[in-house]
């Protein structure tokens, strides 16, 4: 029998999250499937085109970059789940030295580039809901390694959430 309260929190808890992963999930689905909408497109746009290309190449670099280094570093704790596994140890090298969520922040980069290029108004206020939902669940899950590891309070002052040097 579980002791903890029933209470949200509670709740949450108990889950480990699972409805935020579901929540995650459905988000990107939903990116994906969403027609492209951009009514203010005009010639002007066809004549940056190169520069859209670009934007969005290199932000699928940095997003497969921080993916990839991100997965690495943390492959023996990795859980889709926001709560940490039992066995963790606090990462903070390599890309974690960067920013604290290199995995939200792929998907974030990746959706970026997909608006620069698209210029989709669509996708554009289906990112500003990712970043708030992102926010979110690393506000979650940095509860949750506070608690298991004090420490992790003083590595959250010194690196940024999900854009190195800056956010």
């Amino acid at each position: 029998m579980n002791n903890e309260k029933n209470d949200g929190a509670g709740l949450l808890k108990e889950k480990k999250g699972r409805y935020l992963v579901v929540l995650q999930f459905l988000l990107i689905l939903l990116f994906i499937l969403t027609p492209i909408w951009n009514p203010l497109w005009s010639s002007a746009a066809e004549s940056f085109q190169l520069l859209r290309m670009i934007m969005l190449l290199c932000c699928g670099m940095v997003a497969l970059l921080l993916g990839a280094l991100g997965s690495h570093n943390l492959r023996n704790y990795i859980t889709p789940l926001p709560y940490p596994v039992a066995h963790n140890k606090l990462v903070t090298t390599g890309v974690y030295s960067l920013v604290r969520h290199p995995l939200y922040s792929s998907q974030l980069f990746l959706g970026f580039g997909w608006v620069c290029y698209t210029l989709s108004l669509s996708h554009l206020l289906l990112l500003i809901t990712a970043f708030l939902f992102f926010s979110f669940k690393a506000g979650k899950e940095e509860s949750w390694l506070t608690e298991r590891h004090p420490e992790y309070k003083k590595y959250a002052e010194r690196v940024k959430k999900f854009i190195p040097w800056m956010y």
